[in-house]
């Protein structure tokens, strides 16, 4: 399917998981791809692989500025790096506050920004943010970072409208717990990872993780043609876990 051939595309947090099958996923498609992960050594080609902090401005502009030197433009952004956070109100200090917003939130509007003149000479411009199910459900122990993905999706919804008359499209996509390498460390550091894994799939309706690909999937829809009257959007990606009310099963 090459229903991206022709566009180019930066994906933040492209080294693993989540980021790493979309960008996969938009070269399978067509696009040429640009990778920006603080550790992008392990990018293999197609793919481009840039070294960025997305906490810091400059290395932003600059990986954005030689990626899209590289590709001969940007028509596509997906804005995933992201850090989690595990814990109540009283669990972090003020600095893992501002650590955690710095990334998730702030992240995303230094790429933005960087890439803005790019995508404004762009004929098809799309910008997708990897948003959460904990920006639209309450979730125990995940303040911070719930905190930090319901900014996402505001910021998500306020640049879908500042950016329409320029022909730029942005949404954002809500995956529930996914089977990321995140998700493989928390589990790791619990004191029973089998009964917490189990846990994990127990909560989403469809009794089971979702996949990085189906994510994936999710965000080359939105940044594509296909989707070119979809702007302010949040597509769950989540087993059904922030809309379904289920019953207990009957034994």
């Amino acid at each position: 399917m090459a229903e991206l051939a022709g566009l180019r595309a930066v994906v933040t947090g492209g080294g693993s998981g989540i980021g790493l099958a979309t960008a996969r996923l938009l070269a399978d498609r067509g696009a040429a791809v640009a990778v920006l992960d603080i550790e992008p050594g392990g990018v293999d080609k197609p793919l481009r692989g840039y070294p960025a902090d997305v906490s810091d401005d400059a290395s932003v502009r600059a990986a954005v500025a030689e990626a899209g030197a590289d590709l001969g433009g940007i028509d596509i952004l997906v804005n995933n790096a992201g850090i989690g956070a595990a814990g109540t109100v009283e669990d972090n200090q003020d600095q893992e506050w501002h650590r955690v917003l710095d990334v998730n939130v702030l992240g995303i509007v230094r790429t933005t920004r960087a890439a803005l003149p790019l995508l404004r000479a762009s004929p098809h411009a799309s910008v997708v943010n990897t948003c959460s199910v904990a920006a639209t459900a309450g979730l125990p122990r995940r303040a911070l970072y719930s905190a930090s993905k319901g900014a996402v999706l505001s910021l998500t919804q306020a640049m879908a409208a500042d950016h329409i008359r320029e022909g730029i499209r942005v949404n954002c996509v809500n995956p529930g717990t996914a089977d990321t390498p995140w998700v493989g460390r928390l589990l790791a550091a619990a004191e029973d990872p089998e009964a917490e894994r189990a846990a994990l799939h127990a909560r989403q309706p469809m009794g089971r993780l979702v996949t990085a690909e189906e994510v994936a999937a999710a965000i080359a829809y939105l940044a594509g043609p296909s989707a070119a009257s979809v702007t302010g959007t949040a597509l769950a990606v989540d087993g059904g876990m922030a809309g379904l009310r289920l019953r207990a099963p009957t034994t």
